[in-house]
């Protein structure tokens, strides 16, 4: 049969489906619409069974709506003539019949691991290309060619539905890949949920699409154990965010949580990023001693004896009273805030004693309540005793830790060095940076959950007490003991994510983190302490790590947290990035990290490379807005990327947003460019090599390499700084279809990449 044939054969079946999907959502709907409106006694229980159903209905809702593009993306035929559709979700019709098997399913996992020599009992698998509710193409994988009969030889159709996807235009959002997951993907995406599982990957591997698909599956196949609890995603940008956040719920599920590291502490929500020399002192595991020691400054035993008022009388505060106090309390190995209740209340009744001397009395006695009292109502007293045990909240003690030189002088004595405190310095209430969030996170978890607050006091003449004591209502967190009980009244109504997002101690069911290569061990220790089964997907490239270290391997960056205990699998064959583009950059960082494995593509690319040299800095960016056009013009209705150095970030976005050159092309640079996070919404987007970590575009610009990896002459030899060629490399390897550098400057690019040598004010497709 022809194609033709085959398509209008497949479009009945598709037009089932659909069909029934519509008829799913009329049914969810009515039915959410009737539980909504229903009326519910008073009882605590009718409230909860009616949310839990409004619940249900409305994550149902959200996965028949999310399922429309793509809805059946192939087929597979047995042996025993039996056909299965497989899809982003499953389900049945009016008297259950399955009529499409969700590619999580076990019966779908032959879809993606069947092959000519194992085939699984399948004579052929069936890729169905659609459009909206249109199939626009059919592709054959022959399993067992004996199994068929002559008829449905005849019927077999095309070839390359893998290579069909990966040429297929960027649309600005990450796709999936759930109709084409080859089988080293699919074998990685369902191992089990147990244990912590590495996936080593260069660009272009899928290893993205890999941990979100394995989020997708996890949920589906473990639901009982972590439907509760939820999947930790973490990526390193809010543009990568912006990038994955439909594929989820494209693939039917809701029950993630998607967050960027500067967004791991409840109440805080960053980009700002400290520089590389800072970072790697800030997420070096020795801050928790520095972080310990600072807590425990606050815990402070006067140096000589304090004469209090309280009401007519005078009593005097010693030294060591305050020191068998302290000593009882932190014996107790409570968190700071909780273990101060003990010494508060220790401190107390002997001050009660001493209170009761100076009326006369033995000891407090039976009047223990009235001296209390009496004690809690005196300023002097709750001065001393706050100034001896202040209750600490994180940004307070980070704050003071980081702005004042004495103090982190003496919290990072005999940890750090001179130069690494000096590092760490910055003025008082800087704003939060993305590395100071699991410095705030060791902090909550050293001073734990603040008290009523009745002992507080304030003193005046110590800035540092004034700005601890006067804060209220902040930092409140609940101990995991407590969590079932917070959330046994719960609605559910509220979305699991926004529980979990806002809950520093809550415990994740799994944990997927991309771009894991670069995590710091004190990010990595935070992310262990939200998932403390150690159940974990990590995904990753070394080489693609800001700052390269050939001598940096996953076990030495685990080995603090898991130690052995981990699975490290490895994605060889990069299925975006063209040959013509690959190759270059993997000299590069051969060259440089000759231990590193990097991977081999699977295309060889319709466009070679091409490198442009100006003049000067300011004639490249002058030229920049006709390069872009034309790149746009060469991937019509496909998406541009233009990769710009930090430093020269605003003198780009000047220039691409001011432009009003006149040319034959479309105007996209006019009409369409796009910066910051939001950028990968618009066919022209302008980021910087940070922020395309995981993105992939149809055509990408690389502005001035020689600023993102700096070349450090000595004499003939020029090498780029281990700093930033992980960076470059990044950058160099983001497109599908076609690369374009322009330099101004000479840079560790000249030896792999052809040199077109225009001047200012020329067109690249006119070099001299």
């Amino acid at each position: 049969m022809t194609e033709r044939s085959e398509i209008a054969h497949e479009q009945v079946r598709i037009d089932t489906l659909y069909a029934r999907l519509d008829q799913l959502r009329v049914e969810t709907h009515t039915s959410l619409s009737t539980v909504r409106k229903s009326k519910v006694g008073g009882h605590h229980q009718n409230r909860s069974e009616r949310d839990a159903f409004a619940t249900m209905y409305e994550d149902a809702l959200i996965r028949y709506q999310s399922a429309e593009e793509g809805l059946c993306f192939g087929r597979i035929d047995s042996a025993a003539g039996d056909t299965t559709y497989i899809g982003r979700i499953g389900f049945s019709d009016a008297d259950r019949a399955q009529m499409l098997m969700d590619w999580r399913a076990p019966a779908s996992e032959p879809f993606y691991r069947a092959t000519a020599a194992e085939p699984a009992g399948l004579v052929r698998r069936r890729h169905i290309a659609t459009r909206a509710r249109k199939v626009t193409g059919v592709e054959d994988d022959v399993l067992d060619i004996d199994g068929l009969d002559e008829d449905e030889r005849s019927r077999l159709q095309g070839e390359g539905a893998l290579m069909a996807a990966l040429g297929a235009r960027r649309t600005g959002r990450m796709g999936d890949i759930v109709a084409t997951i080859q089988g080293e993907q699919d074998r990685i995406i369902r191992r089990d949920l147990a244990g912590t599982l590495v996936v080593q990957g260069g660009p272009g591997t899928g290893k993205t699409a890999v941990a979100l698909h394995r989020a997708a599956y996890l949920l589906y196949r473990h639901r009982d154990r972590i439907a509760k609890s939820g999947v930790l995603l973490v990526g390193p940008s809010p543009v990568f965010l912006r990038y994955i956040e439909r594929v989820l719920p494209s693939l039917g599920e809701t029950g993630a949580v998607l967050l960027t590291p500067g967004q791991l502490m409840p109440g805080v929500d960053t980009s700002l990023r400290d520089g590389q020399k800072t970072a790697a002192v800030k997420g070096d595991l020795r801050m928790v001693d520095v972080v310990r020691a600072m807590v425990r400054s606050y815990q402070r035993v006067p140096g000589e004896d304090q004469r209090l008022g309280v009401g007519p009388y005078a009593i005097t505060l010693h030294p060591a009273d305050v020191r068998a106090a302290r000593d009882r309390a932190r014996r107790t190995g409570d968190a700071h805030n909780a273990a101060r209740t003990v010494f508060v209340q220790t401190l107390l009744r002997t001050l009660a004693d001493l209170l009761a001397q100076a009326q006369g009395l033995d000891s407090a006695g039976e009047r223990l309540p009235e001296f209390l009292d009496d004690l809690r109502a005196s300023r002097d007293v709750r001065v001393a005793v706050n100034l001896c045990w202040l209750p600490l909240a994180p940004e307070g003690v980070l704050d003071a830790l980081l702005s004042k030189p004495h103090r982190l002088a003496a919290a990072a004595q005999g940890v750090l060095t001179e130069d690494e405190v000096q590092m760490l310095l910055r003025p008082k209430a800087s704003p939060v940076t993305v590395e100071d969030v699991p410095l705030l996170d060791e902090i909550a978890e050293m001073i734990g959950t603040e008290g009523t607050g009745q002992d507080r006091g304030e003193d005046p003449e110590q800035e540092y007490a004034q700005a601890v004591v006067e804060m209220t209502g902040t930092g409140a967190m609940v101990s995991a003991s407590h969590l079932a009980h917070r959330y046994a009244g719960a609605d559910p109504a509220v979305a699991l994510a926004d529980r979990a997002a806002s809950d520093r101690e809550w415990a994740f069911g799994h944990l997927v983190a991309d771009e894991a290569q670069e995590l710091s061990p004190m990010q990595l220790r935070l992310l262990f302490r939200r998932v403390p089964s150690k159940s974990a997907t990590l995904v990753g490239d070394l080489a693609q790590a800001s700052a390269a270290d050939s001598t940096r391997t996953w076990h030495s960056i685990l080995d603090p947290h898991v130690g052995d205990r981990f699975g490290l699998e490895e994605l060889t064959v990069s299925y975006r990035t063209p040959r013509s583009i690959m190759g270059p950059a993997n000299a590069l960082l051969a060259d440089r990290f000759p231990s590193l494995t990097l991977p081999e593509s699977v295309r060889d690319g319709d466009s070679e490379p091409r490198r442009h040299r100006f003049d000067s800095v300011s004639s490249l960016v002058a030229h920049l807005p006709r390069a872009v056009e034309e790149e746009a013009h060469a991937v019509e209705g496909g998406r541009v990327a233009v990769i710009v150095p930090e430093g020269l970030m605003e003198l780009v976005e000047h220039t691409i947003a001011s432009d009003r050159s006149e040319t034959a092309l479309a105007g996209v640079v006019r009409n369409d460019a796009g910066f910051g996070p939001t950028a990968i919404d618009h066919r022209v987007a302008v980021l910087t090599p940070y922020d395309v970590k995981g993105l992939e575009f149809d055509a990408v610009i690389v502005v001035e390499p020689a600023l993102i990896a700096p070349v450090h002459e000595a004499g003939a030899d020029q090498r780029p700084s281990d700093e930033g060629i992980g960076a470059l490399y990044v950058a160099l390897t983001r497109s599908t279809s076609r690369l374009m550098i322009l330099a101004a400057n000479s840079s560790v690019l000249d030896d792999y990449f052809a040199d077109a040598n225009i001047r200012a004010g020329q067109s690249p497709t006119q070099p001299e």
